[in-house]
């Protein structure tokens, strides 16, 4: 672990990330626990949230009770596999704001291109989560974190369930303000810039593509 990554280490995590790893484990089960294991990583990056008081009065008697503080968070899904996470995420914080950022990649420059783009207003006041399974080359990461910045936002964490070397680097190159949240740090990127040992496609996984 380093400032700028958090590795979860919590035995459900890792537990729950194997058999989701396993290739034998259908595409309904692969969602679950996708959904299950977003919660838990939520858990860690929202764990600096600021917080505040506000009187209330219990059943015995009033008082001063911690709450959440400022504008509600913002979730943005890097489509289409950040909507896994997302789900799970929404169900532990139902309030959040929630934005979509549309990537693909130019099969001649390799470059990310934009194709879609919505996001919650004053970006700017709020926390904003980025979310994408895997953190491969990190070209896209790094590319809708620029988005964001963009428009507005200054107060970003980045979630994934994979990284891989190669993708760290890259975003604490482009983005070293940008803290980094995922259940496992892998060997290194295939020549197709799959992560290895990894888990295969995400969306194709979850979705029940190829």
């Amino acid at each position: 672990m380093t400032e700028h990554v958090t590795h979860v280490t919590h035995p459900l995590v890792q537990h729950k990330l194997t058999l989701m790893r396993d290739q034998k484990t259908s595409t309904a089960v692969f969602r679950q626990l996708l959904r299950e294991i977003s919660q838990l990583l939520a858990y860690e990056v929202t764990r600096q949230l600021p917080m505040t008081t506000k009187r209330i009065d219990t059943p015995l008697e009033p008082m001063d009770a911690p709450t959440l503080d400022g504008k509600k968070l913002a979730l943005v899904s890097i489509l289409r596999a950040g909507n896994g996470l997302l789900d799970g995420i929404l169900e532990l914080i139902p309030s959040a704001r929630v934005g979509f950022v549309g990537l693909y990649r130019d099969e001649e420059t390799l470059k990310p291109v934009q194709y879609y783009f919505k996001v919650p207003t004053e970006l700017k006041d709020r926390l904003v989560i980025a979310v994408d399974p895997m953190l491969a080359t990190g070209n896209s990461s790094a590319a809708a974190v620029d988005l964001l910045k963009q428009a507005g936002a200054t107060n970003i964490r980045f979630l994934c369930l994979l990284a891989a070397p190669e993708g760290i680097a890259r975003m604490k190159e482009a983005h070293p303000d940008v803290p980094i949240v995922t259940a496992a740090i892998d060997s290194h990127l295939n020549e197709k810039g799959y992560i290895v040992p990894g888990l295969g496609d995400a969306g194709d996984r979850m979705f029940g593509t190829k």
